[in-house]
């Protein structure tokens, strides 16, 4: 039977793909999108692997915060490696001829480095040590912003703490910047010597630097030996050690996430996309009713014609695969360049069969299910039926098998999904996503067929035929709301919970949030820095708070490393985490659960814990928690449970110890500053220029950081998105090219009977007009519902409806519509009546 099914299905092949286009391009799209995604993820990760010696700085790297390490740790470093020292911290930058001032991410670098990677610098002077100290200035390469914030130019001199540099350099490419974790920073970048920075007087106890020792090992060293020989030394150190095959994992982390979620966008156009199969493959059948009808008449058996025609739908398939194919594999050499400047790190890119593969296996399941119920149901009608089909429109089930078969196929593709997904949770909400939504726009489709049924004794005849339209058999109304419906849907609720997110900024400047933040204050400042603020502006209102930070090493006395958070909360355990002591509740706190401790209280550590740490760490009131400072772990017990509202922006802290612990340790004072706004500039000059270690971060260039950055991944994800629009127009092309020739008769016959080109045209803008709108209706509700889940519990902030996102959805969706289907009318109505009728 395989050699009479083969040789049919080719020389139905020979007639062409004309009727398989749509199927292609939709195909195409989808498989493109996925296979596009996977490719560039999977080419940057092996960028970050192969160049994890580069992007660390070293084959390993030890980070130590607030304190420098021991001399015994160093001696012990430098007798088993060549290392190399740097310093991170914020710091201010000041133009040494005019008021020009900047917040700096400042990096003190010595001799040895870079250990691996080169360091590129624009206009340098040859020979001349960009870092050293020359006719009494300090060499420092800065990142361009910084001349712009300055109003400088290389060789201009400005100040950093109490000392002078001079702009030698401007830095192209810093190579372990990544592995810095400062991919995004609140000032430009500056690079200095570690001789420069002890004469700046920047780093004092308590200071927020951060200290790097990385380590160059002997060739074919072990790096994991080499930590473990560390960690065997020093086992109490509470250091931060990576080596090259984690170099930059907030990198990886973010590059993995943004995977899984675009994946599952270039998923939702695959599915859309699917609806397009389906109705190719019903109009492809259709147009062959005579051949099937025939081959029945025949002798030919259901099993035949289902081979014949199911070996075409894969033959089209494959091409539409394929050509989705070679364009996922080019995507990623295309985007290595926006990659390479976006994440400062080269991919590896390459063709990934497994990303391909993967892309493949989802097209070819989408085809097979949206392909299986037309073809099974082809196949069941009987011969003489096939021959009156188009007046007919009988809807035969397909039979149990067939049945069996779709429900395999579908449930293979969930699987698939599940299987692939890098976060299980939110692939198993898109799969149940998206077949309640798949449910819930067939149920539209259908509900407004019958609802124009019902409705078709309207006495105007234009919409009497509108409506008629809606109704009639092989309508495209239950496929056009579908496919524009998903798409739209998918657009809504990103663009809804980008507007939350824009919404959150706007609304993160309360009344009373402050205007500065001032960082490293040291306790003996604090005096002269509220006397200085005071003189500018009497009025200003400042909170100070001492602080240190810490990092979570264990919850109950079990090491928090082998705790089972879920993925949304291990941020909990991951770094340092900002600690404060202090007698008294915070102004306006709310406590939960339990009490805060007594006035003048000095016994064992207690803990106030903020509600959101409290449920993700899965811990109560009566609970433990140890933490890492400085070295030292300090065991403290939660004595209350408190409601924290960062947006507020005022001072708040994830843990508030007792009074006790941290009495003497070394620390800084946060402080927060409301000042009038005629006064800002002014103290932030005093400030800066009085308090030389001070860093000085404005709120409202801090949320404009943000909201940039929100703006940027919101732009990239729209246009992601719109992949699945362009999925549903695709759908709606297909609807119009496989409803051209019903619609071309029917022009015909109204013209004939003497219907008006502008009745016929306003009939079909009234059909396609409600269309439009009854998608934007549901899309805009279930994209609104799927934004306030993902608002609420992912990401858990407030949400408030858009009515401009509902109006512009509307508006596109109608605007669609209405452009198809005036496109086809009008093609329909330009044709001559004699050559239709006389084929009737």
């Amino acid at each position: 039977m395989t050699g009479p099914v083969l040789r049919l299905a080719r020389r139905e092949l020979r007639g062409g793909v004309r009727g398989f286009r749509i199927f292609i391009a939709c195909l195409a799209l989808g498989v493109g999108a996925v296979a596009a995604i996977g490719s560039t993820a999977r080419g940057i990760l092996d960028g970050l692997e192969a160049e994890g010696r580069e992007t660390l700085g070293g084959d390993v790297a030890v980070r130590s915060l607030h304190r420098d390490l021991p001399p015994e740790a160093r001696s012990w470093l430098e007798d088993n490696a060549a290392v190399s020292r740097s310093v991170s911290m914020r710091a201010m930058a000041r133009a040494s001829d005019g008021p020009g001032r900047s917040l700096i991410e400042l990096k003190a670098v010595d001799g040895r480095y870079p250990l691996y990677g080169a360091l590129r610098l624009a206009a340098a002077r040859p020979g001349r040590d960009p870092f050293a100290r020359i006719d009494g200035a300090w060499g420092a390469a800065v990142a361009p912003p910084l001349l712009e914030r300055l109003g400088a130019a290389p060789g201009a001199r400005i100040r950093i703490g109490e000392a002078a540099f001079e702009i030698r350099a401007v830095i192209e490419r810093e190579p372990d910047r990544l592995g810095d974790g400062a991919l995004i920073g609140f000032g430009p970048r500056v690079l200095v010597s570690t001789a420069a920075l002890a004469e700046a007087g920047l780093v004092r106890p308590g200071s927020l630097a951060r200290f790097a020792y990385r380590a160059k090992l002997a060739p074919g060293a072990d790096p994991a030996a080499f930590r473990r020989a560390l960690a065997d030394r020093f086992p109490d150190s509470g250091w931060r050690v990576r080596d090259r095959t984690d170099a930059a994992p907030a990198t990886g982390r973010l590059v993995e996430r943004t995977e899984a979620f675009m994946t599952l966008i270039g998923l939702a156009a695959l599915l859309v996309g699917g609806v397009g199969v389906g109705n190719a493959v019903a109009h492809f059948l259709r147009s062959r009713a005579g051949t099937i009808a025939a081959l029945k008449c025949l002798g030919a058996s259901s099993g035949t014609i289902f081979g014949v025609y199911l070996v075409q739908i894969l033959a089209m398939a494959a091409a539409g695969i394929a050509l989705g194919l070679a364009f996922g594999a080019a995507a990623p050499f295309a985007a290595s360049e926006a990659v390479g400047a976006a994440l400062g790190v080269s991919g590896r890119f390459g063709v990934y069969p497994g990303a391909l593969g993967l892309a493949a296996g989802y097209g070819l399941l989408t085809a097979l299910v949206f392909s299986l119920w037309p073809l099974a149901r082809a196949c069941r009608i009987p011969g003489a039926v096939l021959f009156r089909d188009l007046v007919d429109s009988a809807r035969t089930a397909p039979g149990p098998v067939h049945v069996a078969a779709l429900a395999a196929c579908a449930a293979l593709l969930a699987g698939l999904v599940l299987a692939s997904a890098r976060d299980v949770g939110l692939a198993l909400w898109f799969v149940a996503g998206a077949a309640a939504s798949f449910a819930l726009f067939r149920l539209v489709g259908l509900g407004i067929e019958r609802g124009a049924a019902r409705a078709r004794g309207a006495g105007n005849p234009v919409v009497r035929l509108a409506l008629a339209n809606l109704h009639r058999p092989d309508a495209p109304t239950t496929m056009v709301v579908l496919s524009l419906g998903l798409g739209l849907t998918a657009l809504v609720a990103i663009a809804s919970i980008e507007g939350n997110l824009r919404a959150q900024i706007a609304r993160a400047l309360p009344e009373r949030a402050p205007d500065f933040y001032v960082v490293d204050l040291q306790p003996g400042q604090v005096a002269g820095f509220k006397d200085a603020v005071r003189r500018l502006d009497g009025g200003a209102e400042i909170e100070h708070v001492p602080m240190l930070r810490g990092r979570i090493v264990a919850i109950d006395g079990a090491p928090a490393v082998e705790s089972a958070l879920a993925p949304s909360d291990r941020w909990l355990l991951r770094g340092d985490r900002g600690i404060t002591w202090s007698a008294a509740p915070p102004d306006g706190a709310r406590i939960l659960a339990g009490g805060w401790w007594a006035p003048g209280y000095r016994g064992a550590p207690l803990i106030s814990l903020s509600a959101g740490a409290a449920e993700g760490l899965g811990v109560g009131v009566g609970d433990s928690l140890t933490v890492n400072v400085l070295g030292r772990e300090v065991t403290g017990t939660i004595a209350n449970i408190r409601e924290v509202r960062w947006r507020s922006l005022r001072i708040n802290f994830v843990m508030v110890f007792s009074p006790g612990p941290f009495d003497a340790a070394p620390q800084i004072r946060l402080a927060a500053l409301r000042a009038a706004p005629a006064a800002l500039d002014r103290i932030e000059r005093e400030v800066t220029d009085r308090f030389t270690n001070v860093s000085v971060v404005r709120v409202a260039e801090m949320l404009a950081l943000v909201a940039d950055v929100v703006a940027r991944v919101g732009a990239a994800v729209r246009a992601a998105a719109a992949v699945t629009l362009l999925a549903g127009v695709l759908v709606l092309a297909g609807a119009a090219a496989s409803g051209h020739r019903r619609r071309v008769h029917d022009a015909v016959v109204l013209k004939v009977l003497g219907a008006t080109r502008g009745r016929v045209l306003a009939a079909y803008t009234i059909e396609y007009g409600l269309l439009g709108l009854a998608a934007a209706a549901v899309a805009t509700g279930l994209g609104a519902l799927a934004a306030w889940a993902a608002a609420r519990f992912a990401m858990e902030m407030d949400w408030s409806f858009d009515p401009a996102v509902a109006a512009a959805t509307a508006l596109a969706a109608t605007a669609l519509t209405l452009a198809f289907g005036f496109l086809g009318t009008w093609r329909a109505l330009g044709q001559k009546a004699a050559p239709v009728l006389r084929n009737d």
